[in-house]
Formats: structure tokens, sequence, C-alpha cells
């Protein structure tokens, strides 16, 4: 709370106390209504005096906020008699230590300067709206929203700014139902001035109460009156996952990252699922490799598992096969030895498979037989037709790879001796 806005709730009761008490003035700054005007009331000329100077004590400048000690000190020590001197005085000590940010000893105050109902029109609605405020400060949310209905009760204003308070602190009390009227007033009385806060309000209403469907309403209108606010866009494409509606999905995050507006690794990872749930795998493999390598996505077992699987998916099965082997080597697990083995034979690559197909039964793996075979058959694609045999023999043994072997062990056999190869 600053200088400025003390003098605003201040300066003017002290300027209007020096007119002659048979004056008759009404509230600077009030709206017209069909209520009756108050007579303006008046500061004693002893505790306007008095006020006066602790006023001018706080407007000295002092970084070690002892204007505001100072100025306390002295209103304090101020005895009124009269109701409205009484009232005037709470309110000020209030404001004082609103601006000390001791917030409840300020609520405490100024509910005793409103107690009375005397404080002239725009006092007494300044210090209700003031109430409730630092009522939220300290998350008296029930006091606020109290507080709040009276100012606008005994002003007859509303503001955007007071329908955005009401249905913040109707969030924290968990009354998600009124949270969503107080949010669409705000919209209203906000007009053509766009402010994000209601829609962040309802669709927090409606998330609490796992209304999916009604947050993508919402984020729908949102992106449209708000289209620079990133989180709307990623927000909304998460939204059309949880209702499964995958297709939208996919197009809004798709969207939103040719605006730009992935920036979190969650949000890039997201849209590469997508990408590949959608079967567009070599998109989900581009942008994973991209990000990768920026280092804005973890070069971490997981996420390389899945740039892995995407390539092969693409069928780009040498960079599979290289993306692996990074995985196998970062994780020394033969399940991956084994997979890069496996596509490194697929993709021509004999020598590499062998050397990882050969880790993998080193490390342990449950069906070394469909290894061995596979080991066989690379040596046999290089021509080394006598290790080829050993390996396929090693097939045999496994049940689960012996059907396999016993055609590959006469192919060798065969070939071998048509070479004029000793096995």
């Amino acid at each position: 709370m600053n200088k400025i806005f003390i003098s605003i709730l201040i300066i003017g009761s002290l300027t209007i106390a020096q007119l002659p008490l048979s004056s008759t003035v009404y509230a600077i700054g009030a709206e017209k209504s069909d209520k009756p005007k108050r007579k303006t009331q008046l500061v004693g000329p002893t505790v306007g005096k008095k006020v006066g100077r602790a006023f001018e004590a706080y407007a000295i400048e002092a970084e070690d906020g002892s204007n505001i000690d100072n100025a306390l000190a002295m209103l304090l020590e101020i005895k009124g008699k009269k109701k409205y001197d009484i009232a005037f005085l709470n309110r000020f000590i209030g404001v004082m230590y609103a601006q000390k940010g001791e917030e409840k000893t300020s609520i405490e105050y100024l509910n005793k300067a409103l107690l009375p109902d005397i404080l002239n029109e725009v006092e007494q609605g300044d210090t209700l709206r003031l109430v409730g405020d630092l009522q939220m400060q300290v998350q008296g949310y029930k006091e606020a929203l109290v507080a709040y209905d009276d100012w606008m009760d005994f002003t007859g204003k509303t503001d955007a700014n007071i329908w955005l308070k009401i249905a913040q602190a109707n969030l924290e009390l968990k009354d998600y139902d009124k949270v969503v009227p107080a949010a669409d007033k705000a919209i209203a009385e906000l007009g053509d001035k766009i402010n994000q806060n209601p829609y962040v309000l309802k669709l927090n209403s409606y998330y609490e109460r796992k209304m999916f469907k009604k947050c993508v309403e919402v984020l729908e209108t949102a992106v449209q009156v708000l289209p620079e606010v990133k989180l709307f866009w990623t927000q909304l494409g998460s939204f059309y996952a949880m209702i499964e509606d995958y297709p939208k999905s996919l197009a809004t995050m798709d969207l939103a990252y040719k605006k730009g507006y992935l920036e979190k690794e969650s949000q890039i990872k997201m849209l590469a699922n997508l990408y590949a749930q959608s079967e567009i795998p070599h998109k989900s493999a581009f942008l994973l490799e991209k990000y990768i390598d920026s280092g804005l996505v973890k070069r971490d077992d997981k996420n390389l598992f899945t740039l892995a699987n995407s390539w092969h998916a693409a069928q780009h099965i040498d960079k599979a096969a290289s993306y692996y082997g990074e995985l196998a080597k970062m994780t020394n697990l033969s399940k991956h030895y084994s997979k890069q083995g496996m596509l490194l034979n697929q993709d021509e690559q004999f020598a590499k498979a062998i050397v990882a197909l050969k880790k993998a039964i080193e490390i342990g793996v449950k069906n070394p037989g469909r290894l061995n075979q596979s080991i066989a058959e690379s040596y046999f694609y290089l021509e080394d037709y006598k290790k080829a045999y050993v390996y396929v023999k090693k097939a045999l043994k496994d049940p689960k790879s012996r059907r396999t072997a016993k055609g590959w062990v006469n192919f060798i056999e065969d070939t071998a001796k048509r070479k004029k190869v000793s096995i």
C-alpha cells in the first residue's frame, strides 16, 4: 500500500475538517444513486490538527519505516470524543497498520471504524473494500466475501476486480459452483478489456469438479480471446486428450508448436506421443531427436527408449539401432543390446550385430537360442561358415529356437560344402 493510496484515503477528510462546521458537503467521488446522500462528517478541530501532524510525520521519507511508526505513535495517543472522530482515527490507524504489513491488526481497527456506520460515504465504501482485500491477504476468505458483499450493498457498485476476488475466495473455500458465476460477471464487467484471470478461475472450478468437457469449453473460448497466452493452448491440448479426443489434441498441440508455444519438456513429449499414437512415428522421432539434442528433453533412458522405438516404427532401422546401442551403454541392460543386435542384423550390419548380440548373451538373457541363431545368420552372411555352424549348434539346444536352427544347420552345411570350407 503506497503513500498515494493512503493520501487518497486520508487527506480528503483532513481538508474537509478545515471547513466551517456549519458547512454541508457531500463525499467527493460518490456515484449518483437513489439512496439518500450522507452528510459529510467533520473531524473536530483539535483532533484534526493532531491527525494533520501525524500525517506530516508519515509523509517524511524514511527508508527504515520510522515515519510510519512515528505517525502511528502519534495517532494512538489521540483521544477522540465524538463518534466520528473515533471512527476516523480507527480508520487512519488501520491504514497505517496495513502499510506496515500488519494486516490482522489493520483489519481490527478498520472494523472498529466501520461498526458505528458513521464514516463519510466514500470513506465507508473504501474501508469496506480495503477490509475485503486485507482479508484475502490473510486467507480470511469467508470474511472477505462478507466485506465485498457489504461494499456492493453500500455503494451500489460492482467491478471486475471485485468479482475476480469473489471468485478466487470461493475457489479457496472450495465452493466451486460459486466460482463460475462470479468469473462470468467479471468477464461481463471487463467488456473489451481482456483479462486471463476469470478464465483461469473457471478452469480451476471445473477441473476440481472433474468436469473436463466444461474445461474444454472454457479453453476453446480462452484461446480465441487471448490467443497469445501460451498456457491456454497446451492446456486445451491436454484436456482434449483427457476426454479422449486425440485428433483435436494433436491438432491443437501441433498448432501450438508451430506458434512456438511449446517450451517445456513435458509439452514436447506430449506432442511426440500424440504423433506416435496417431501413427505418424517419423514426426515423433524427428521432434524427440531435435529436442534431446538441444537439451530441452533429457537424454535419459526413458526418452532414448521412446526415440529408438519411434525410429523403428518409422522404419529407420539404422537410427533405431544406433539409439538402442546408446541406450544399452547407458543402462548395461541385455534387452537393449539384444534389440540393437537384431536391428543391426536386419540392416545387414552383420559384424556390429554380432558384437551387440554377444554382449547381450554375456550379460544374460532369457532366450539365448534366438540370439545365437541371429549370430549364426550374421556369421553366415559374412561367409564365416565355421563360426556360423558353432552358433547354430548352440541355437539347437534351446527349444524356442530349435525349429529354425534345424533348417539353418543343413543350409550352412550345404553352403560350406559347396564353397569347400571345412566346418
